[in-house]
C-alpha cells in the first residue's frame, strides 16, 4: 500500500517535525474512562525550554500563500501571524508572505516600501502582466517581507480561468460565488508571482551560479491554494506544501449530521460535496493535497477527515503554536485575574443586581467562545451541562454562583437598551458613592481624634442621601435579567437563544447558574466591558470548548497562556494532542472530556460532573490550577511545536530534488 493511502496510526517527535507512522487505527472504545479528579491541583509542573530552530538551506528561499496574510477572517490570520518569528528566525531575508490585497484593511497591516534585487524584478513582472503587487513589511513581531496582491484586476479572466479548471482539474466552478471567485483570481495572480521569481531566479543563477536558490512554496487552505496544482502540471521547479487547517467539505458535514468521525469511511466526499454545494471548494482542496510535494495538517483526527474525504493521508502533521511570550506577564499574572475579575464583577452587578443579588466572592465566571457553529463549537453541549449543574447545586446548596457566557457573531440590531439603561444607573451609583466617601473622610478623621461617637447619618449631608436613595430606586427592576445582552435580528429561530429557553435557564433568583448570550465578539468600545477580550479571559475561572468538530481550536490554548484553566474534548485537534501527550494534563488546569463514541447526553452529564467538582475546589486550589496552567501553556510554543513546519518544508525540497512526478 502506497504509505499517502494507509490510515494513520499515530504522531510522533522525530526532531524536527512530528511525523506520522501508518499501521491501522483502532477504533475508539465509547467506555473509555474518565479522569477521576479533573481540575484536581497537583505538584509543581515540568518546564519547557525553547529548541534552537535548525539552519534553513542556504540555497532556498520561502513564500509562505495564505488568504488571511494580512486579511484577519478567522484562525487561519492568529496561526501565520504568530507562527511569523519562528520563521523569520530560521529563514532571515529569505522568506516572504504573500496575501490578498484589502483596501480597507492593508494600511493597519503594512508598512509599504520598495522592492530591491532580483524580488523588484520579478514584482515588475507581475505588474507588466496586469496585477498591482503592494510591497511592504507586515506590522506584527518579526517584521517580515509580504507581497499584497491587487487580483480583483483578474475579474475579467474568470470565465477563462474557470474552464481551465474545468479542463485541466476536473473542477466545474458555477457563478454567484464571490468568495469562489475570489479564490481563483488570488490563485492566478500568485501563479504569476511564482512563475516570475522562478524564472528570474533562473537568470541570477546563470550569471552567478553561486547565488542559486531554489523556491520552496508553502500553502494555506482552498482559498489560498489554486496556484498548487497550477504550477505542478507546469511542472515549475517549484517545493510545495499544502497544509489544510479543516477540510471545507468535513466542517459542513460535521455540522449538520451526527458522529461524523464514526461515519467517515463510509460518506461519499463527490456526493456530499454536491449535497452541500461546495463541489468547486471540495475540488480545489483535493487537488491541492494531492498535487503536492508535501501535504500536512494540523491534527491527528484532521488527518484521518483527510484521508477519507480527499484521498490522501497527510505526510506530517505540523500542530498550531502559539506565541506564548506574547501574552506572558510574567509573576503579574495573578495581579491581572484580580484586576479584571473586578471588570467581570462590574458588569455582573450592573446586569444582575437590579433583580437580585449574590456573593461576588463566591461567584465562577465561565466562558465559551468562538465562531457561530453551536454544534460543532459545542455550544450546545455546555448549556445542556449546565442546566445539570443548575439542578445539582440547588439541590446541594453550595452557595456557588455560577455566571457562564456564550461570546459569539451574530447579526444584532443593538445592545439591550434595558441594560445600557442599568449600567448607566450603576455608572450613576458609583459616582454618588465616591463622592459621599470625599465628603466623608476629612470630617470623620477629624471627628475620630476627637473621640466623637460615629453618626453616619450626621456626616452626610441630606441632599447626597437623597441622591443615594433615588439612585438606588432607579436601578432596581422587577423583570429577570435577560439571557442575552443585545436584540437579535432573528431571536425567534437563533439556535443558542431557543436552546437556554427549552432547558428555562432564565436566569432566576433561585438559579445558582446565570447566563449571559453575547452575539458579539468583546472589544473596549463596548459600552458593558470597556475592556479587550484578552483581558476578559484573564478575568473569567474557566474556558469551556467540548467541540463535537475542532480540526485544532486555539481558544483552549489562548486560555492557557492568559493563566485561565480551561477544557477541550477528544474530538478537537488540540484536545486530543494534549491527551495523547500529556497524560497529567487534567492534574495541571487543562480537562479533555471524551466525546467520540459517546452520546451528546452521555457527555453533557460528564461535563456536569466535572463543573461541580471545579465548584468545590477552596480559592487556594484555583490559584494553584492557575499558577500551573500558565507555566504549562509554554509546552505549546512555536519555538517547540515549529520544527514541525521546519520538517515540512526541508521534506519538499527533498522530493522536488528527487524530481517528483506531477501526480
Amino acid at each position: 500500500m502506497h504509505e499517502e493511502n494507509r490510515p494513520i496510526r499515530r504522531v510522533i517527535d522525530a526532531g524536527n517535525g512530528l511525523v506520522l507512522t501508518y499501521a491501522s487505527m483502532p477504533k475508539p472504545s465509547a467506555n473509555r474512562s474518565r479522569p477521576p479528579a479533573p481540575f484536581e491541583a497537583a505538584g509543581s509542573p515540568r518546564t519547557s525550554s525553547s529548541l534552537p530552530a535548525p539552519s534553513a538551506p542556504s540555497d532556498a528561499f520561502l513564500f509562505e500563500i495564505a488568504w488571511e496574510v494580512c486579511n484577519q477572517v478567522g484562525g487561519i490570520y492568529q496561526v501565520v501571524r504568530s507562527k511569523v518569528p519562528l520563521m523569520v528566525e530560521r529563514w532571515h531575508d529569505r522568506y516572504c508572505l504573500i496575501g490578498p490585497y484589502v483596501e480597507s484593511k492593508a494600511p493597519l497591516e503594512i508598512e509599504p516600501t520598495a522592492a530591491t534585487g532580483w524580488l523588484a524584478s520579478v514584482i515588475e513582472a507581475v505588474e507588466r502582466s496586469g496585477v498591482k503587487v503592494h510591497h511592504g513589511y507586515w506590522l506584527i513581531q518579526g517584521k517580515p517581507r509580504v507581497l499584497l496582491l491587487d487580483h480583483a484586476s483578474l475579474a475579467p479572466a474568470l470565465p477563462e480561468l474557470k474552464a481551465v479548471l474545468r479542463a485541466e482539474h476536473g473542477i466545474e466552478a458555477g457563478a454567484g460565488e464571490p468568495l469562489l471567485d475570489a479564490a481563483i483570481t488570488f490563485g492566478e495572480a500568485v501563479r504569476r508571482v511564482l512563475d516570475a521569481a522562478q524564472e528570474e531566479l533562473t537568470r541570477v543563477a546563470a550569471r552567478k551560479p553561486a547565488a542559486q536558490l531554489r523556491v520552496v512554496a508553502q500553502f494555506h487552505e482552498w482559498q489560498g491554494g489554486l496556484a498548487l496544482p497550477v504550477v505542478r502540471r507546469a511542472r515549475l521547479p517549484i517545493a510545495t506544501v499544502f497544509t489544510t487547517h479543516a477540510t471545507q467539505l468535513g466542517r459542513y458535514v460535521a455540522s449538520s449530521e451526527d458522529d461524523f468521525y464514526e461515519r467517515l469511511p463510509s460518506i461519499d466526499p463527490t456526493a456530499a460535496a454536491a449535497r452541500y454545494h461546495v463541489a468547486a471548494q471540495h475540488g480545489i482542496e483535493r487537488a491541492c493535497a494531492n498535487e503536492a510535494h508535501v501535504f500536512t495538517t494540523v491534527s491527528q483526527i484532521t488527518a484521518e477527515e483527510c484521508t477519507a474525504l480527499l484521498g490522501r493521508t497527510p505526510d506530517l502533521v505540523t500542530p498550531n503554536g502559539l506565541n506564548v511570550s506574547r501574552y506572558n506577564v510574567g509573576h503579574d499574572f495573578q495581579t491581572f485575574h484580580a484586576n479584571f475579575k473586578q471588570s467581570l464583577h462590574q458588569f455582573t452587578m450592573g446586569y444582575f443586581f437590579p433583580n437580585q443579588r449574590f456573593d461576588l466572592d463566591r461567584t465562577l465566571y465561565l466562558f465559551t467562545s468562538g465562531r457561530f457553529e453551536p454544534h460543532n463549537k459545542g455550544f450546545d453541549l455546555c448549556l445542556e451541562a449546565l442546566a445539570q449543574l443548575n439542578a445539582q447545586l440547588k439541590a446541594v446548596r453550595l452557595g456557588v454562583t455560577i455566571v457562564f457566557f456564550v461570546i459569539t457573531a451574530r447579526p444584532v440590531r443593538s445592545l439591550n437598551p434595558l441594560m445600557l439603561e442599568k449600567r448607566g444607573v450603576l455608572n450613576e451609583l458609583t459616582d454618588v458613592c465616591e463622592k459621599i466617601v470625599d465628603q466623608l473622610g476629612d470630617e470623620l478623621a477629624r471627628r475620630a481624634a476627637a473621640g466623637e461617637r460615629l453618626h453616619l447619618d450626621d456626616l452626610v449631608e441630606e441632599y447626597w442621601q437623597l441622591r443615594y436613595r433615588r439612585t438606588q430606586a432607579a436601578f432596581r427592576m422587577e423583570t429577570l435579567p435577560p439571557i442575552v445582552t443585545h436584540i437579535l435580528e432573528d431571536d425567534q429561530t437563533d439556535p443558542v437563544l431557543n436552546q437556554m429557553r427549552q432547558l428555562k435557564l432564565w436566569n432566576r433568583a433561585e438559579d445558582p447558574v446565570k447566563v449571559v448570550y453575547h452575539p458579539e465578539f468583546i472589544t473596549p468600545v463596548n459600552p458593558l466591558w470597556g475592556i479587550e477580550y484578552e483581558q476578559f479571559v484573564r478575568g473569567c475561572h474557566l474556558g469551556l470548548f467540548p467541540s463535537a468538530y475542532e480540526p485544532w481550536g486555539y481558544t483552549p490554548l489562548e486560555c492557557m497562556a492568559l493563566g485561565t484553566p480551561a477544557l477541550s474534548s477528544d474530538l478537537a485537534g488540540f484536545g486530543r494532542y494534549v491527551a495523547e501527550t500529556l497524560p497529567d494534563h487534567d492534574q495541571w488546569g487543562l480537562s479533555i472530556l471524551p466525546r467520540r463514541g459517546r452520546s451528546f447526553h452521555d457527555a453533557a452529564s460528564d461535563l456536569a460532573q466535572r463543573l461541580f467538582q471545579y465548584c468545590l475546589l477552596s480559592r487556594r486550589d484555583r490559584v494553584e490550577l492557575r499558577n500551573q496552567v500558565e507555566r504549562r501553556s509554554w509546552e505549546f510554543d512555536w519555538s517547540r511545536l515549529g520544527s514541525a513546519y521546519h520538517r515540512a518544508h526541508d521534506l519538499a525540497l527533498e522530493r522536488l530534488g528527487a524530481r517528483t512526478p506531477a501526480r
